[in-house]
């Protein structure tokens, strides 16, 4: 599928008439805008003549399903991966400023606390995740003319997770009620007794552990463990292993992020755009078994759409969000002399940026490791690896590294396992 914009930049219908466009592109009567999906701007007046065009999005946590159809055919369907690393850069970052403070400022006089939030505040991880969502509806709206959009929402009743039977008044009487705090209740929980040792220690000072680091894991109760002081001080020494059966308990990040931003990505894509409708997971389930589909993000999105029977060519796009910037400018361990090791690597190394689009022996890949030697890390978008330590030379640039980059990908070729999908 070749996707077409207007000289003026309003896009057109797409056309497979590979022949045609070659010529176009030869006699200089339009020119290639993308190359991943393959996108051409005409350079001459014509007609806007489209059709009634839907656009399904099923939100997620991780994964953001996007499928445009019409009534007969898929014109284009991805896979867009989230980026999940927000809380622990934050965290870092929250770290090395306070200990930064404490070195340069200790003596400075505590100042008010003047911060207020906006209404609508969300936290960066979050907004980042719904940001994502906005972005990639208008990277597909720059590219077809859709008509209306139907996005999927989902609410989650953490507490019917927790405790299928809780019902009526139970709602307001959580599990840490008539607590102080989770400190209390979570010694309660334990029945104040140290859950590495049972007792043995003979240690009548118990601590609260952090089964996952405070940084990604937080202060929920369920990843909270009593300890006493003695063993929380051996394991944080590594001199003893928490029992295999120690592990932390359900947790329900992607749960609560669907719960914060349902309606958050729904009333953005409102004010921006005039046709948005909105659909239930349980309704999307229902159409993607009667059609006998299978289950997968651009499936749902396609059931989103309204357009389940939509004939496709297999193609589908996978996007990744990557890190713009690396702000960290130096590592925290100091060499010997007080010297400290950069954390950045250069902008460029022979010529290439982290995430750049090449090409090795025909196949499109990704630069996701470089060395100052010459030697770069190879991978396709899903982590397959090309070669790890692939010189400079042996690569060429297709592409500049973007924000979102983009694979493009054949499921279902002949010959091919169905299970095993085939980047072209």
């Amino acid at each position: 599928m070749v996707y077409v914009i207007s000289k003026d930049g309003h896009p057109l219908m797409p056309t497979m008439r590979y022949g045609k466009v070659r010529r176009m592109l030869k006699s200089g009567l339009a020119k290639v805008i993308s190359r991943c999906p393959f996108t051409i701007q005409l350079l001459y007046e014509t007609t806007d003549i489209t059709q009634n065009i839907s656009l399904g999005v099923d939100t997620g946590s991780k994964d953001v399903g996007l499928s445009v159809t019409t009534n007969k055919k898929v014109l284009f369907e991805a896979k867009v991966t989230l980026r999940n690393d927000i809380v622990e850069l934050i965290s870092t970052r929250r770290e090395q400023r306070r200990t930064r403070r404490n070195r340069k400022t200790r003596h400075r006089k505590p100042r008010f606390d003047n911060r207020t939030r906006h209404e609508g505040w969300l936290s960066p991880s979050v907004r980042q995740k719904a940001e994502s969502h906005i972005t990639m509806v208008q990277k597909v709206i720059k590219i077809l003319p859709v008509s209306h959009i139907k996005v999927e929402t989902a609410s989650f009743d953490i507490q019917k997770i927790k405790n299928p039977d809780v019902s009526g008044t139970d709602y307001q009487n959580g599990e840490q009620t008539d607590f102080w705090n989770v400190r209390e209740y979570v010694l309660w929980r334990d029945g104040h007794v140290c859950q590495c040792c049972k007792g043995k220690s003979k240690d009548k000072i118990l601590n609260v552990h952090h089964i996952e680091s405070r940084k990604t894991g937080g202060d929920s109760p369920n990843n909270l463990i009593t300890l006493c002081k003695y063993c929380h001080k051996q394991y944080h020494l590594g001199k003893i292993k928490l029992p295999k059966t120690i592990h932390r308990g359900m947790s329900f990040r992607d749960a609560t992020f669907m719960g914060i931003t349902r309606w958050a990505v729904y009333d953005k894509l409102k004010e921006l755009y005039p046709d948005v409708n909105l659909t239930y997971g349980y309704i999307t389930k229902k159409t993607r078994i009667e059609n006998s589909l299978p289950k997968d993000h651009h499936i749902d999105a396609r059931c989103i759409s309204g357009n389940p029977k939509a004939e496709s060519e297999g193609t589908v796009y996978f996007y990744k969000k990557v890190r713009c910037h690396n702000r960290q400018i130096h590592k925290c361990t100091i060499n010997k002399g007080g010297i400290r090791k950069r954390n950045q690597a250069p902008y460029e190394v022979h010529g290439f940026r982290l995430y750049d689009k090449v090409t090795v022996n025909n196949v499109e890949a990704f630069v996701f490791g470089r060395r100052l030697d010459g030697r770069f890390a190879i991978r396709m978008l899903d982590g397959t690896k090309i070669n790890e330590q692939l010189s400079y030379k042996k690569i060429k640039l297709l592409e500049m590294r973007k924000n979102y980059i983009c694979e493009r990908r054949t499921p279902l070729l002949i010959g091919a396992s169905p299970d095993v999908p085939v980047a072209v």
